[in-house]
This record gives C-alpha cells, structure tokens and sequence, in this order.
C-alpha cells in the first residue's frame, strides 16, 4: 500500500490547475467534485453554494425574486473569483459553461471536464429533489432533453469528457483521475 507521501506525490500532476466540473444537473458535479478533492488532496469549491454565500440566499430565491440572468452574473462572478485562488476542484453549476466569458475563464486558468450522463438516468436522480428551480413543476426527461440539446456543444469544448453511466461515485472519480493522468501525460499507477 502506498503512503501518503507516495499518493500525493502521484498525483501531483493532477494538483496543478484547477479541475472544473461542467454539466447537465444531476450529473455529480459535486458529489464527484467532493470526493475527487479528497482523494487529489485538493481544496473543494461549489459554485452553487459560492453564490448563496455572497447573494445571502437561496439559489431558489435568487430565480424567484431576482430572475435567472441575476442569478447568471452573480454565478459568472463568483466563478471569476474562484478561478483567481489556488488550484482547488470546482463543481459548476449546470449552465455556467454556456456563458462564454466563463467558458473562456474556465478554458484559461482550469481543465475543464465534462461529466456526460444518460438523459434517463439524470431524471430520475432529479427527480428526486423539488430544490432545481429550473424543473420545478416540469418533467425532468422534458427540461434535460431541451438543455442537452441547448448545453451540449458548449460542454463539447471541456477539455475532457468523462461518460459517467449510472457508477457509484467512487468508480466516476476514478474515471476523471485516469482522464485528468492521460491528459497531463502521467501514469495512475
């Protein structure tokens, strides 16, 4: 079994940049980002709860009295802000990477990784919550389906794709780990 010396010293490549994680809701951005954080040794960042902190409320209540384009330049603020600190894991929220000042920040200062998950198997991890005001009162599969088809060439400019399927989130980790390793040119072993 490797030390920690060992472990982190493998993955020091990995621990250079910041890793952003981009995507459909429901996907694991931060269920993933969390636990990738942990095992990179890395500082984790939610865009989402970011802009709660500074907006001082929900995202809910941000769309309900403030409106989605608030809600989007407070997101493109807080994202700007993060990508100024030291190398760390950000979860973004499912439409940051559609704003193209963001995608650009993104593109600049972290790599970027598109966590790509069935339509079917998001809507029903969606399904699940009633905190999403973008599906609030909608069909999960019906608001997926129009985002993908709206957000999916956006997330085709990540740096890298990882198909997730329907993993546990410890196997997607290890997706993006081996992912993030071929794409720095390093061994995961």
């Amino acid at each position: 079994m490797l030390s920690v010396a060992a472990l982190m010293d493998r993955y020091e490549p990995l621990r250079r940049r910041t890793i952003a994680l981009v995507g459909l809701m429901g996907v694991g951005k931060s269920s993933v980002g969390r636990r990738l954080a942990s095992v990179l040794g890395l500082p984790f960042r939610d865009a989402d709860s970011e802009v709660e902190t500074a907006a001082g409320r929900s995202i809910s209540e941000i769309f309900a009295e403030l409106g989605e384009p608030a809600f989007r330049d407070g997101e493109r603020r807080v994202i700007a802000r993060l990508l100024e600190g030291p190398a760390h894991v950000l979860a973004t929220g499912g439409g940051a990477f559609m704003h193209p000042e963001t995608r650009e920040l993104i593109k600049g200062r972290a790599v970027s990784i598109w966590l790509k998950t069935d339509l079917e198997v998001l809507a029903r991890r969606i399904g699940r919550k009633d905190s999403r005001p973008l599906i609030a009162g909608k069909e999960p599969l019906e608001v997926l389906r129009a985002q993908a088809e709206a957000r999916y060439p956006a997330y085709a400019e990540a740096d890298l794709t990882v198909e997730t399927g329907d993993s546990a989130h410890h196997i997607t980790v290890g997706q993006v780990i081996e992912a993030l390793a071929a794409h720095v040119g390093e061994p995961t072993q």
